[in-house]
């Protein structure tokens, strides 16, 4: 197999997490590939967490820390910035699954489009809960994204090239805009079928639900038609209300 060693930019957006940023920081200057160019975009954190940041200063290639117009906008920052052939956004609080994930992703397949796997999902005490309710399908396609959101922005690594900045008319849910938009113009995605990310649970869009579905709503219809839609969300609704009656959970 041919020697495949892409640049991919790592970028990850923080503002005043002092208490995770750290974690983050370790799981991608920590990784066996050396082909990583590492960018963290700080929203002028007061708290603590630029000081962890510049102290990992000479393995990171660009820090910027400004005030920003929310996470989409610093997230446009880091793209605008990013040299690489592949962009990862890792956020601060989420990791890269292991030392040798993106190694590993890389070795997989040679100039895929796309690259995506599973995530593990972490409660606030950082203990395992387990994959998404959204299970990661064998071969992503837009389809797949009818029903939900099926793979988590932590694990998909997107060539450069078929990216877009992200929309700012969506607050919470332009990560789901930029990924459809990117599955449009791939032709080779290639599912790595292991662990590649592990992800804090409990975002924004947790915390302000009804206007990421709005958003999530207006997006699918755009991609899938409003009457498709329509149907589709009925769908998710009945999975929704029984994965809830049989599991009592509610991760993503």
């Amino acid at each position: 197999m041919e020697n495949f060693k892409p640049i991919l930019s790592v970028i990850t957006v923080v503002y005043n997490n002092v208490i995770d940023i750290e974690r983050t920081i370790k799981s991608v200057v920590n990784q066996s590939y050396s082909n990583i160019e590492y960018i963290i975009i700080d929203g002028a954190s007061n708290d603590g967490t630029l000081a962890i940041v510049e102290s990992y200063q000479s393995k990171i290639s660009r820090v910027v820390s400004e005030k920003d117009n929310g996470i989409y906008d610093a997230m446009n920052k880091g793209l605008a910035l990013a040299t690489g052939d592949y962009v990862l956004f890792m956020n601060s609080g989420d990791e890269i699954y292991e030392s040798d994930t993106v190694e590993k992703i890389f070795a997989s397949k040679a100039h895929a489009d796309i690259y995506y796997g599973e995530t593990e999902m972490l409660n606030a005490n950082l203990q395992s809960e387990g994959t998404r309710r959204h299970k990661t399908p064998k071969e992503l396609t837009l389809a797949s994204f009818k029903y939900g959101m099926c793979v988590s922005h932590q694990a998909i690594y997107i060539k450069k090239s078929i990216t877009e900045l992200y929309n700012p008319n969506y607050q919470l849910s332009a990560d789901i805009d930029w990924i459809l938009n990117a599955l449009t113009k791939a032709k080779m995605v290639v599912n790595v079928d292991f662990y590649v990310a592990k992800y804090l649970m409990g975002g924004m869009s947790k915390q302000k639900h009804l206007q990421s579905l709005k958003e999530r709503f207006k997006i699918f219809s755009r991609y899938f038609g409003i009457l498709p839609n329509i149907f589709n969300h009925g769908v998710i609704s009945l999975r929704l209300l029984f994965y809830y009656l049989r599991y009592n959970k509610t991760n993503d």
